[in-house]
């Protein structure tokens, strides 16, 4: 059984799920993939996991860096989890591109080439935003591309956490921040 309950951000409205074991979802409303693997039997309900997630999100929304982190279920392909748990290791406030990524995911496993485009298809599918810092990915050539919850957020998440973003932009219309 999953349950959700809701967060308003300085950025936008979020929708937090969760199941017995941890935290299943967060997604910005209106987001690409929105509640996507949400059990349509969920409840509403207020858990410790969500207190503890709203603690945290106010906590980061606060321009600090949360000293905890709630429980987590990563619910995903074995590949998945493990661009995921990558994601967990990228240091508050930098960056990392794809092609890093990707590297770092062939130096793991038996694959002998590791593209790009699959690992930013796991990102894309990461369903638990912000906690897990899929934000902090960007493309070899600074490009800001591929957040789930847009492009204005993503900027709007690293600036909040200070990354340099000198030398990054919006690819479609190429205009450097």
């Amino acid at each position: 059984m999953q349950y959700t309950t809701a967060y308003t951000s300085p950025i936008g409205d979020i929708l937090l799920a969760a199941d017995q074991t941890g935290l299943t979802g967060l997604w910005f409303e209106g987001a690409r993939y929105f509640a996507n693997g949400l059990d349509p039997e969920h409840t509403e309900q207020d858990l410790p996991v969500f207190r503890q997630t709203k603690q945290w999100l106010d906590i980061y929304f606060s321009g600090s860096i949360p000293d905890f982190m709630p429980p987590i279920h990563m619910i995903g392909s074995d590949f998945r989890q493990a661009v995921w748990q990558l994601l967990l290791e990228i240091p508050y406030g930098q960056t990392i591109t794809y092609g890093a990524l990707a590297r770092k995911i062939e130096q793991q496993s038996v694959a002998v080439r590791m593209s790009a485009q699959a690992v930013g298809g796991a990102i894309a599918h990461n369903p638990i935003c912000i906690l897990i810092p899929c934000h902090r990915v960007v493309g070899t050539n600074g490009s800001l591309t591929g957040y789930a919850g847009g492009i204005q957020k993503k900027i709007k998440l690293l600036s909040l956490e200070k990354a340099d973003l000198s030398g990054m932009f919006v690819p479609r219309t190429g205009t450097a921040l």
